[in-house]
């Protein structure tokens, strides 16, 4: 998802520092609107309405919004454009702005909004700051449990309440001890996506499902190893992959390449388990 071309924007240490700050601002501005809604009577849409889907497709018939998603995004819009401009920013909810410095914004307001309208807190809102071809840092705000995970080439860390912490990700070497876990299997709209899954799914100690970003924030924390999943925009995963390197783990495409596009992901919390899992799913 180029959005120029030459050379990469150059980013010092004091400028990716009033960066993080302004993210930090946004999340901020978002925190009330997403809590304000979250296990209230709620007026939910269906993107995907009145759109035909292929009967042979497995592909999920609901894409559900709220008004939080659309006026937290509204609200982290504004403030990173105050904060930081001439920054793009690609939401999705509102779209794709480019800006002038070859930075992008990547923002999703409620990641897990079926968790969202569930009572579920495992959504969270996400940030990540992308140069063109790498994401430079990323953040999860979980603000029902009080939880801000920050990833970047420095590491990553969770702010719980009043305490930071340094994560790292468990060092985890043979795929039979590996718990793995998946938002939903309608996430693999081909038949040899949800073979793939399954392949991997025999060989674990434990599969479970659901999570959203939330699961990737605890692969993170080293409670979990694996996550994989497809049909994922760039607002679903960006913010999570330096969450996860920065902890030690590996976050690729299903290829082993950049997952910053989306598509098919996978997480794993150690470098020798994610080539177990690449070669079952490429098998």
């Amino acid at each position: 998802m180029n959005q120029h071309s030459g050379d990469l924007p150059q980013i010092d240490d004091d400028r990716l520092s009033r960066l993080i700050d302004a993210a930090h601002l946004a999340l901020d501005a978002a925190a009330p609107i997403t809590t304000a809604g979250f296990r209230q009577p709620l007026i939910v849409e269906n993107k995907l309405a009145g759109m035909a889907v292929a009967e042979n497709s497995t592909a999920t018939r609901f894409d559900p919004v709220t008004a939080a998603d659309r006026d937290a995004e509204h609200a982290i819009r504004d403030c990173l454009q105050k904060q930081a401009p001439g920054v793009g920013f690609m939401g999705e909810e509102t779209g794709t702005q480019l800006g002038e410095s070859g930075l992008m914004w990547v923002v999703d307001p409620i990641d897990g909004t079926r968790a969202y309208i569930s009572g579920m807190p495992l959504w969270g809102t996400l940030i990540a700051l992308f140069d063109g071809q790498e994401v430079v840092f990323g953040m999860l705000d979980q603000p029902v449990m009080g939880e801000r995970f920050v990833g970047q080439a420095t590491g990553t860390s969770v702010r719980s309440h009043d305490a930071v912490l340094q994560l790292r990700t468990r060092d985890t070497a043979q795929i039979s001890d590996a718990i793995l876990y998946c938002t939903t299997t309608e996430m693999f709209i081909e038949a040899s996506q949800r073979a793939a899954f399954d392949r991997v799914s025999a060989q674990v100690a434990m599969t479970r499902f659901g999570g959203d970003c939330y699961a990737y924030a605890m692969l993170a924390a080293g409670h979990i190893d694996i996550v994989i999943e497809c049909d994922l925009k760039p607002y679903d995963i960006q913010a999570l992959i330096p969450v996860v390197r920065g902890a030690g783990g590996m976050l690729t495409n299903w290829h082993g390449g950049s997952a910053a596009a989306g598509g098919c992901v996978v997480a794993c919390s150690s470098s020798v388990l994610h080539g177990q899992v690449l070669a079952l799913l490429g098998q």
